[in-house]
């Protein structure tokens, strides 16, 4: 269909009324017709049936375009999408079904002219489940039903009923309506008129800054230097308990740590809290060598 497809290309926008005009020169087909015309394509592969078949619907890709004039981007472009989604729905259709061309067409065509303004209404991506395209477009019918129209957040009643309506959670119905209230703004945009500034001058940089992170780390490695000098000054038997206990990720029990050991669990509590305390004395005394 590369002819074809070259063939139903829009003009600029400026040429649309004319391109409206042209299109209603294409006469619909009876149902006889069509049929027949669908048969040649899908069975010889017939570029002269297509286009007819084509042609014959482009009146019925425009006004499916229009009903989506709301979201602000170029009619032209949308009616472009809507030929392409015409092309796939003959590519794809089976005369043999039983139901004309333009009802199989008309989700095709919707479907193409979806996927245009998902990708192009927010430079963020969204839409990207099919609840989430569901409630992209259809809040703004619900609200105008709702006489819920005005600026600003949803009242949290509407919020249910519209979620319940779409099957979809409140809290997508709350940022959807947020996303769609506040369209997207280039922060390379000047803060006003005649202004050097820009919107990303005042963008604030969350993350730890090169000189914060240095010393946190230098200070964590000091930290474990004066762990592992402390729990060099226990013996042995000290440090493996203090380990077991306090270190691991799964600490032991003390009636594990007793049977290893041969000793009571008492007394492995006892060992256990005599190590940390040295432990403790230990770095805190290499802390305050090094402050000194």
């Amino acid at each position: 269909m590369t002819a074809i497809s070259s063939s139903l290309s829009l003009a600029p926008e400026g040429n649309l009324t004319r391109y409206l005009q042209d299109i209603r020169k294409f006469p619909m087909l009876p149902p006889e017709e069509e049929y027949l015309l669908a048969k040649r394509y899908r069975d010889h592969d017939d570029g002269s049936a297509a286009e007819r078949l084509i042609t014959s619907h482009l009146r019925l890709v425009a006004k499916i375009a229009m009903g989506y004039r709301g979201y602000g981007l170029p009619l032209g472009e949308m009616i472009s999408e809507g030929n392409i989604g015409m092309m796939q729905a003959v590519r794809r259709f089976d005369p043999d079904r039983g139901f004309r061309l333009a009802t199989y067409a008309m989700w095709w065509i919707r479907a193409a002219i979806q996927e245009y303004i998902l990708h192009s209404w927010s430079l963020v991506k969204m839409g990207t489940t099919a609840a989430q395209k569901k409630l992209f477009f259809n809040l703004r019918k619900l609200k105008g039903q709702m006489n819920a129209i005005e600026e600003g957040d949803l009242a949290p009643e509407v919020v249910g009923r519209i979620a319940e309506s779409l099957d979809v959670s409140e809290e997508e119905v709350v940022n959807m309506n947020r996303r769609l209230a506040s369209p997207d703004h280039s922060l390379n945009a000047p803060l006003r008129a005649e202004s050097e500034g820009e919107w990303q001058d005042w963008l604030v940089d969350e993350r730890e800054d090169q000189e914060t992170e240095l010393g946190e780390r230098e200070e964590l490695g000091q930290r474990r230097g004066f762990l592992t000098a402390a729990l060099a000054s226990l013996n042995e038997r000290e440090r493996a308990i203090l380990t077991h206990r306090r270190l691991a990720e799964e600490p032991a029990t003390l009636d594990d740590l007793s049977r290893r050991y041969g000793i009571s669990r008492e007394r492995v509590r006892q060992i256990e809290v005599r190590a940390f305390e040295k432990l403790q004395k230990s770095v805190q005394s290499a802390a305050a060598a090094a402050r000194v």
